[in-house]
C-alpha cells in the first residue's frame, strides 16, 4: 500500500473514532442528566445504568453502522449488475455495427 492510500485509510480511521467519542460523550452527558435526576438512586445504581446506557449506545451504533454497510454493499452490487448489462450491451451493439460497415467495405469494394 502506497503512503498516500495509507494516509488516507489512517485518516478515515482517525475520523470514525473521533465520531465514536463525540457520540458516547453525548451519551455520557445524557445518562448523567438523567441519573441526576433520579434523587433516590445510589452511586453503585447510577454507575450500572451508566454502563448499560453506554453499552447499549454502542450496540445500537454498531446495528445502525452494519445496516448502513449492508445497504451500501447492496447498492453496489447492484451498480455491478447494471454497468455490466450497459457494457454488455455496448459491446454487443459495437460488434453489431462493427459487423455492419465490414459488409458495407465488402460490399463497396465489389462494386468498383
Amino acid at each position: 500500500m502506497d503512503a498516500s492510500k495509507e494516509a488516507e485509510r489512517g485518516l478515515t480511521d482517525i475520523e470514525a473514532y473521533l465520531y465514536r467519542e463525540a457520540h458516547l460523550q453525548a451519551a455520557r452527558q445524557r445518562v448523567a442528566a438523567f441519573t441526576a435526576r433520579a434523587p433516590g438512586l445510589t452511586r453503585e445504581q447510577k454507575t450500572d445504568i451508566e454502563r448499560w446506557y453506554l453499552d447499549e449506545q454502542q450496540y445500537v451504533a454498531r446495528q445502525v453502522t452494519e445496516h448502513i454497510s449492508d445497504r451500501i454493499s447492496l447498492a453496489e452490487e447492484q451498480h455491478h449488475v447494471r454497468f455490466r448489462h450497459w457494457l454488455r450491451g455496448t459491446a454487443t451493439a459495437m460488434a453489431l455495427i462493427t459487423a455492419v460497415m465490414l459488409c458495407f467495405a465488402v460490399m463497396l469494394g465489389t462494386l468498383n
